[in-house]
């Protein structure tokens, strides 16, 4: 009886796991939020290029990505719940090396290790928030990545206070940071541990197996080029948005660095907002409305002046960061029983693409302008209307 009652009773959602994994994603995202923060430290200091500093952002990023799908692979079929507190092991080393790095090639050697780091922690990280969303994956995504988004953030607001002021080598102190973060995902791979532990004994009814090799290509293809759109967009701002600013209002660079922390601040919010929206209305619609959406403002940008410059990046990192959490639950519905894998697949695009835009929009920085720059990538977010090529899954699952 008392087991008929707990089977009927609905699981509900973990709040404490999904705020620590959530916290977690907070400190991580900080910690590597801080070296694009650094990017007018480094080029006055080593003498930089913007093609160096765009190799800067696609060794990080690469570093970032490649190894994602691997690890989410392979932790779908061999979970490692403590491998989160390992991978910050990873990030507190590049940072330690960072703020010592001598020379170019070494600064790249200290982002890969950060990059490192974040490939270990992404995907296991977003199956811990699957894990504890009981159902609610769009709420457990955002909660998640909103931590990501709010540490980003915060990243240039501590390089402004602290890094800029105090130099590079301050960048040790946030070591402390890391440790910290290892703690708490130590906790969050107990809970893990314990719940995987408790899913062996619970029985399971047998599910039909979903065909999707090739009902999946498609949108899989159209979920590629809205990726695109939207990661070497938001690149262009994340990397270069405080070049652009001095270069275009010739303002110092902590004002600038407040102006990225609004695109971010921005980019948090609108990262809460994506994933319950799309569980109220369907992930298609808030990929589509996400993306194509923020092209008036895009196309405004170039032509801003500094006092409008502040609300349109808002705008921008509000509506393009609602899309990622619903295409990533999006792609985990095209793949069920394959979260590591998506998870570390989408990730790492993200990662990736936002590499190598950066490299490629460095170079067309150097050719060009940095203004140049942003009246070419103004268009991108025109490519959303692709969107209206994805099937809804809702209404696939009624069906069914």
């Amino acid at each position: 009886m008392d087991t008929d009652q707990s089977a009927a009773r609905p699981e509900r959602i973990a709040l404490k796991v999904l705020a620590a994994i959530s916290f977690s994603h907070f400190l991580n995202d900080l910690l590597q939020s801080l070296i694009p923060a650094l990017y007018p430290l480094l080029k006055d200091g080593f003498q930089l290029s913007f093609t160096q500093v765009g190799l800067i952002t696609l060794t990080f990023q690469l570093s970032a990505s490649l190894l994602q799908p691997a690890v989410g692979l392979y932790t779908d079929r061999h979970p490692l719940p403590f491998s989160l507190a390992m991978g910050m092991g990873s990030t507190l080393a590049g940072l330690l090396f960072l703020s010592v790095a001598p020379s170019f090639a070494t600064l790249l050697v200290a982002v890969a290790l950060v990059g490192t780091g974040s490939s270990v922690f992404h995907p296991e990280s977003s199956r811990v928030a699957r894990m504890a969303s009981a159902g609610r994956y769009g709420l457990a995504q955002s909660i998640f990545q909103v931590g990501g988004n709010a540490g980003t953030a915060a990243g240039p607001l501590l390089a402004a206070l602290v890094v800029l002021p105090y130099g590079r080598a301050s960048l040790a102190w946030f070591s402390l940071v890391a440790l910290l973060a290892m703690l708490i995902l130590w906790r969050v791979g107990t809970w893990y541990r314990d719940r995987q532990r408790a899913e062996r004994l619970r029985p399971r009814p047998v599910l039909p197996a979903r065909k999707t090799s090739r009902s999946a290509a498609w949108p899989v293809a159209v979920l590629l080029v809205l990726m695109f759109s939207k990661f070497f967009y938001t690149t262009s701002l994340h990397s270069y948005l405080t070049f652009y600013l001095i270069d275009k209002f010739a303002i110092p660079v902590r004002t600038a660095q407040l102006h990225l922390f609004v695109f971010l601040f921005g980019a948090a919010l609108g990262t809460i907002l994506g994933g319950p929206i799309g569980d109220r209305i369907g992930r298609r619609q808030v990929i589509w409305w996400s993306i194509l959406g923020v092209a008036p403002f895009t196309l405004a940008l170039p032509h801003a002046s500094l006092f409008w410059t502040g609300p349109l990046t808002f705008v921008i990192g509000l509506l393009l960061a609602s899309a990622f959490p619903a295409i990533l639950v999006y792609a985990q519905e095209l793949f069920p029983g394959r979260v590591g894998m998506i998870s570390g697949l989408f990730f790492g695009l993200a990662f990736g693409l936002a590499g190598i835009g950066a490299a490629l929009l460095g170079q067309l920085a150097d050719r060009t302008s940095i203004g140049f720059v942003y009246q070419v990538c103004a268009w991108l977010p025109l490519l959303g209307v692709c969107a209206v090529f994805l099937p809804d899954l809702r209404g696939r699952e009624q069906e069914g």
